[in-house]
C-alpha cells in the first residue's frame, strides 16, 4: 500500500526532529519537512539535509523574509498594535505566514495532515491551526505534544538520543527559543520562576544596556503611509532596513524586555524577549503619528490598535474583522509620512525630533510670541459652551441648596 505523506512544520530543533521521527515510527507515514526562513539564523543547508538523514522523503526550505516584513509585520507596525503594552507580536505574526506556506506545500504535495510541535500548553498551536483550517479545513492536524507519551524536553532528549538523532540542546541548556527577523524569545529554564532575574548571558541578538556605549547613537527613520523605507537618507529594501536597525539597535541594548502575558489558553507566562530594530520602528512610527494625526482619529485607533493586537497575538491573521481593520489603519496613514531622528542609549531609544509634509503642527498658532492668525478672544465663548453642562448642573446645584436653606428657615 501506498503510504499517506504528512507535511511537518521542522526547524531542525529538538521538538520538530523527534517529531519528523515519531510520525514515521508511529504512524508509518512519509515525512514532507518544511523549514519557513522568515530570518532565523540558520545553516539551512545543514537544516535541510538533518532532515533527509533524520527520514523525511523530503524537505523544503522556503525564503519568505520579504513577504512576512511587508504583509505581516508592516500592518502591525501600522496599526500600532503591542500586546498587553509590551509585546510587539514577534512569534505571533509569524504563524499565520508559516501556516500558508505549509498549505501551500501540503496541497502540492497531495498530503493529507500538517504536523507541527507547538505544545498543548501555548498559543502556537492555536495560531497554526486556527490559520491552516481558515485556509483548507479539509487538510488534518497533528499536534504530538497532545498525544504522545514524551512529557517533557528531557523526554524529547531521551527519545533523540535512543534514534541516533543529533540534538542542539543538552539538559543544561533547555531554553526555549523562537527567532526570526523581527525578534528572539527565550522561555523554559529558570525563567519559569518569576523570581529568578534572567541572566544577560541569553541575549543573542543584543548588548546588555549596562555594556552599551556611553555614548548615545542617532538615526533618522524616514517613512511613507506609515511604512519606513530609509535610514539617514538612504532608502533600503525591507530586509536589508530592520537587518540594520537590529544591528544598530542591539548595539545599544534596545528592545529588551521581561515580561509575564496572559497567555490565550488560560494560563501566564514569562519570556523575556529581544526585538532592537522593531523598538526603534514602533516608537518613531508613534512619534510621526503625534504630528499628522488629529485628536479624535489617534483617540479612537488606539482602541483599534489594542483590538488588532489581541487578534495576531490569538491567531486570528485570516478573519473578517482583521481585514477591516486593516481598511482603518490603512486610511489614518495616508499622510503618516515623515523622517523621525532616534537617539538610543543604553537600552533606551527615544524619538528626539520629527518633520512631515503633511504635519498638523503649526508654529504660528502655538507660539507664545505674537501671531495674526489666533484671536485669544475667540477662547471665552469657546470655554462658556465647553463648559456648558457643568455650568447648567451647578446653577441646578446652588438653586436647589438655596431653595432648602430657605424653606428650613420658613419652618
Amino acid at each position: 500500500m501506498k503510504k499517506e505523506k504528512v507535511v511537518l512544520a521542522y526547524s531542525g530543533g529538538l521538538d520538530t526532529s523527534v517529531i519528523l521521527k515519531w510520525l514515521e515510527n508511529t504512524y508509518q507515514y512519509e515525512v514532507i519537512a518544511v523549514c519557513v526562513d522568515v530570518g532565523q539564523e540558520e545553516d539551512f543547508a545543514a537544516v535541510k539535509e538533518k532532515a533527509l538523514s533524520t527520514g523525511a522523503i523530503k524537505a523544503y526550505v522556503v525564503d519568505v523574509k520579504e513577504e512576512f516584513i511587508t504583509d505581516y509585520i508592516y500592518p502591525t507596525l501600522k496599526a500600532g498594535a503591542v500586546y498587553e503594552d509590551d509585546y510587539l507580536l514577534g512569534t505571533s505574526f509569524a504563524r499565520p505566514l508559516i501556516a500558508k506556506k505549509l498549505v501551500e506545500i501540503a496541497e502540492k504535495e497531495g498530503a493529507i495532515a500538517i504536523a507541527h510541535g507547538a505544545t498543548g500548553k501555548g498559543n502556537d498551536q492555536v495560531r497554526f491551526e486556527a490559520s491552516i483550517k481558515a485556509l483548507n479545513p479539509y487538510i488534518k492536524l497533528i499536534a504530538p505534544w497532545r498525544i504522545w507519551d514524551l512529557k517533557s524536553r528531557e523526554d524529547c532528549i531521551d527519545y533523540a538520543l535512543k534514534n541516533n538523532i543529533p540534538i542542539p540542546v543538552t539538559k543544561k541548556d533547555i531554553y526555549s527559543r523562537d527567532s526570526n527577523i523581527w525578534h528572539i524569545s527565550h522561555e523554559g529554564g529558570n525563567l519559569e520562576n518569576p523570581w529568578n532575574e534572567h541572566e544577560t548571558s541569553i541575549y543573542k541578538m543584543s548588548v546588555a544596556p549596562e555594556d552599551a556605549p556611553d555614548t548615545p547613537a542617532y538615526v533618522e527613520i524616514g517613512f511613507e503611509a506609515g511604512i519606513p523605507v530609509a535610514l539617514d537618507g538612504v532608502k533600503y529594501t525591507p530586509v536589508d532596513l530592520i537587518t540594520k536597525l537590529n544591528q544598530l539597535g542591539g548595539a545599544h541594548g534596545v528592545g529588551i524586555i521581561d515580561i509575564v502575558e496572559n497567555r490565550l489558553v488560560g494560563m501566564k507566562s514569562r519570556g523575556v524577549y529581544e526585538t532592537p530594530g522593531g523598538t526603534l520602528l514602533f516608537e518613531a512610527h508613534k512619534s510621526l503619528e503625534k504630528l499628522a494625526l488629529d485628536r479624535a482619529t489617534t483617540s479612537f485607533k488606539k482602541g483599534i490598535s489594542e483590538k488588532y493586537a489581541q487578534l495576531v497575538y490569538d491567531g486570528l491573521w485570516f478573519t473578517p474583522l482583521k481585514e477591516a481593520l486593516d481598511q482603518f489603519v490603512d486610511s489614518t496613514q495616508q499622510y503618516v509620512t515623515g523622517v523621525v531622528k532616534m537617539k538610543l542609549y543604553k537600552g533606551t531609544c527615544t524619538a528626539v525630533a520629527s518633520t512631515s509634509p503633511y504635519s498638523l503642527y503649526n508654529e504660528e498658532f502655538v507660539t507664545f510670541g505674537e501671531d495674526d492668525v489666533y484671536n485669544q478672544k475667540d477662547a471665552e465663548g469657546f470655554i462658556n459652551l465647553f463648559a456648558l453642562p457643568m455650568t447648567i448642573r451647578s446653577l441646578m446645584k446652588f438653586d436647589k441648596e438655596n431653595k432648602d436653606k430657605t424653606n428650613k428657615q420658613v419652618i
